[in-house]
């Protein structure tokens, strides 16, 4: 997925944004004009994006205050929001070595104190708005401004804390986590792959999403953050060590990950299989769950959400400035000039947008979302992206324009991946995911049967604006049927020349 697919698209990207110096609006009327839907689609990605994730991140601001404590307040089942089926002795799957039907402390903390999930229906009755989360929501936001608000001279600042501390901190938890009794068994676990899941379709679709999600293509913010880089400057030796760095962090985090599960299953007498969990579950669950059995437990709980803040505000600051570097090259005298209020405006909508992931069954919406309004529209702009350039505008072409920066032209994987495979195998991936949606396992007693058609809508809102503006385009423009094709593929010629910046 990363030699035919991540890679290949996130040197394109770097390669495009560097070239044209244009975010993900502009850079299209030097491609294809009618294409710049792509853009438009890119901005509406990234907002659903900011209205869940920054949620996720809320929740693990809530944890990091909690953790300032002598006990962390998840590892007991002596709280008010604890219930009889609380048991110390059970993990997240509620399975409990003193009986059946029991919860872990952890899994109540979340799902009973942090979120109320008891006090609503599901996504048909979400309940009222924690505060506390809306709070902690409204925080982020700040950070996410005061990072923004300068464009790149404030967001570089910003990134050498959210990119450097954790791994700081993850190399601590390294450190604990392998040598903690079990953790060899959990990183045998890691290590040892289950060949027979390489059959299933969900497992490409998933680690299609992990790829362009980690990397970045997709979402606007390599077009954007490339765009501010030296007309020369190597972005091919970028593309290779940033996905290097990448795909080890991800080892690594990986290695702590599973040297903690092993810790757990062994505590708990069972297999790492039946600990082992996906999604917020093992963030805000598991994991914790673990941390709490430590010595010094509130010390490595700051750590670890420290830790998770920072790599979630890292991600959410690159989202948010590929869309506003892109609408403020669109709207250069009215946006730019007054960028300040503009990032303004648009967080305050954002956060309004996402209250509803703070209400009692904010949960449900925030698992949908994550479902429907970013995996597959991504892989959707990813591919139809890729066959613009390579197809419309032309691989060779693009390879020239490559040869003017770097004064070589991409050997020929790339452009065999550019032109062939990496379209190829998109589409597959896509028709895959597409396919899930309509047989989604999302809870029906929480989900009403609407809830799919919202999913897909909320999907479509953003695909749909590709060959929306190519039917706006081909209206617009003058002169007979070809003459308007013509307009639309035409590229339009830089006014400054790249080449001479």
């Amino acid at each position: 997925m990363l030699l035919f697919g991540g890679l290949p698209l996130f040197y394109l990207e770097l390669a495009l944004g560097q070239y044209y110096r244009s975010g993900c609006l502009t850079v299209w009327q030097y491609i294809a004009p009618a294409f710049k839907g792509i853009g438009f689609a890119i901005c509406i990605i990234d907002i659903y994006m900011a209205m869940y994730y920054n949620t996720i991140i809320a929740w693990a601001v809530y944890y990091l205050q909690a953790s300032f404590t002598s006990v962390v307040p998840w590892s007991s089942c002596d709280n008010p929001w604890n219930t009889p089926e609380c048991s110390e002795g059970s993990d997240s799957h509620g399975n409990s070595s003193i009986g059946a039907h029991k919860v872990s402390p952890a899994q109540e903390y979340f799902e009973r104190h942090v979120l109320e999930v008891h006090k609503s229906g599901g996504l048909g009755n979400m309940g009222t708005i924690r505060l506390p989360i809306a709070f902690c929501l409204l925080l982020v936001f700040v950070l996410v401004y005061l990072a923004l608000w300068k464009g790149v001279k404030s967001t570089g600042k910003a990134v050498y804390i959210t990119a450097i501390a954790p791994y700081v901190v993850l190399f601590a938890l390294l450190v604990k986590g392998v040598t903690l009794d079990g953790a060899a068994d959990g990183i045998a676990y890691y290590l040892s792959p289950d060949w027979a899941k390489l059959a299933e379709s969900e497992v490409w679709v998933d680690a299609a999403t992990q790829i362009f999600f980690s990397l970045g293509p997709g979402f606007g913010t390599l077009l954007a953050l490339s765009s501010y880089n030296r007309f020369h400057n190597n972005c091919y030796r970028d593309a290779l060590l940033t996905s290097f760095i990448n795909c080890a962090t991800s080892f690594v985090a990986g290695l702590v990950i599973f040297s903690f599960l092993g810790y757990m299953a062994k505590n708990l007498d069972r297999d790492i299989s039946s600990v082992a969990t996906s999604g917020p579950g093992l963030v805000f669950i598991v994991y914790p769950q673990a941390i709490s059995t430590l010595q010094y437990s509130p010390v490595w709980s700051v750590m670890f959400f420290s830790m998770l803040i920072t790599l979630g505000l890292d991600s959410t600051f690159g989202g948010l400035e590929a869309m506003l570097t892109g609408m403020c090259d669109q709207y250069p005298n009215v946006l730019r000039r007054h960028r300040e209020i503009f990032v303004a405006l648009v967080l305050v909508f954002i956060y309004i947008c996402a209250l509803p992931t703070t209400t009692c069954g904010g949960f449900y919406l925030v698992e949908l979302l994550d479902t429907y309004a970013t995996a597959v529209s991504v892989l959707f702009v990813v591919f139809i992206e890729g066959v613009v350039i390579c197809w419309v505008f032309g691989a060779e072409r693009f390879a020239q324009k490559i040869h003017q920066m770097l004064g070589s032209t991409p050997g020929i994987y790339w452009r065999l991946c550019w032109t062939y495979i990496s379209p190829v195998f998109l589409l597959t991936v896509l028709i895959f995911a597409f396919e899930r949606t309509r047989t989604t396992d999302l809870d029906p007693s929480k989900y009403p049967w609407w809830s799919v058609r919202v999913g897909v809508a909320t999907a479509l809102s953003s695909i749909c604006l590709v060959p929306l503006y190519m039917i706006y385009m081909f209206c617009k423009s003058p002169g007979t049927i070809e003459q308007r094709i013509e307009a639309c593929l035409t590229p339009i010629e830089p006014v400054n020349n790249p080449t001479q910046v």
